[in-house]
């Protein structure tokens, strides 16, 4: 039985194996079973844009191997969540990540490389983050929904909270069904920014963690990329929902809508209507609350449109 041991030199970007090799070629060189092979690896570069990706964004990971270390493929995680490379050139992988909101001052991506000629390369990178500058906003809503929720209403959102879940994991499970085209799914002013307090009744409870946009009872909302509709339903503070599965990580979600108009299973295009501007749930009235999430990070949806149009 042969051994292979692989060690690493630390911030050198490389890494050497010895070991006893069977018959076959290593670097272009014949050589028999009792023959120590030495090969050197160059360790991948891992970079990212933009330099330090705003909170709660989206932003793209690269890594490109070296031409001296072929690379088969590449899998990581950013701030837990799982990445999905994709080859874009010979030597170069990507994949997009969210930056959460609350990082502090920055995430670790984590990189696992699998080497053509055998092997594994590990890497960590600390990507920076530019903190974002949110405002704060005061709400009056229903007493039903500015005072803590009843036993009943509590166990509706917890199943609400698990349908989302359900459809985020999924998407990590779905290949990317999108290219590089993404839109507004209504083309009208923002009325309440991504990221905001929100003061309900005079109390601090919780973080706007959406887009939320003008809208009148009855218009119509789009499909802000291509994707699959993963749940259509009535919650309890979002109202009817719609959420796409847009693989490769990124669901959509549209809420508060007054009638939907796609079916679970049902594959949209960009541009398609998935439903009406409505005021259900939790809401002061009509309008659309847009969310993106990857994984289970919420990011601010307008930056799914900025990754879609960067090369």
């Amino acid at each position: 039985m042969h051994r292979l041991l692989l060690i690493g030199i630390v911030g050198l970007g490389a890494a050497v194996w010895l070991g006893l090799a069977p018959p076959s070629f290593v670097g272009g060189v014949e050589v028999s079973s009792d023959t120590t092979a030495v090969v050197v690896v160059m360790e991948p570069e891992v970079t990212w844009r933009p330099a330090a990706p705003g909170e709660g964004s989206l932003f793209r990971v690269r890594v490109t191997a070296s031409e001296h270390t072929p690379v088969l493929g590449v899998h990581g995680t950013v701030a837990d969540e799982e990445l999905h490379f994709e080859r874009v050139s010979e030597r170069e992988f990507e994949s997009l990540a969210a930056m959460p909101v609350g990082a502090e001052d920055a995430v670790t991506a984590r990189i696992r490389a699998v080497y053509a000629l055998g092997g594994e390369g590990h890497l960590e990178s600390r990507i920076p983050m530019t903190a974002g500058s949110y405002a704060h906003e005061e709400l009056r809503v229903a007493p039903r929904f500015g005072s803590p929720l009843n036993d009943a209403d509590r166990a509706r959102l917890d199943r609400d909270r698990e349908r989302s879940r359900e459809a985020s994991a999924r998407a990590h499970r779905t290949p990317r069904l999108w290219g590089s085209h993404a839109i507004m799914p209504r083309d009208s002013r923002v009325t309440s920014g991504f990221g905001d307090g929100r003061i309900f009744n005079g109390q601090v409870s919780s973080r706007h963690m959406g887009l939320d946009l003008r809208g009148f009872q009855g218009d119509t909302v789009v499909a802000a990329a291509r994707g699959i509709v993963e749940v259509v339903a009535p919650f309890l503070l979002a109202g009817n929902v719609v959420y796409l599965n847009h693989g490769g990580g990124v669901v959509s979600g549209y809420f508060h809508l007054s009638r939907q108009l796609v079916a679970e299973g049902d594959t949209v295009e960009a541009g398609d209507p998935v439903g009406l501007v409505g005021a259900t749930g939790r809401v002061t009235g009509p309008h659309l609350h847009w969310v993106v999430r990857y994984g289970n990070v919420s990011v601010d949806p307008r930056s799914l449109l900025e990754v879609a149009d960067t090369p």
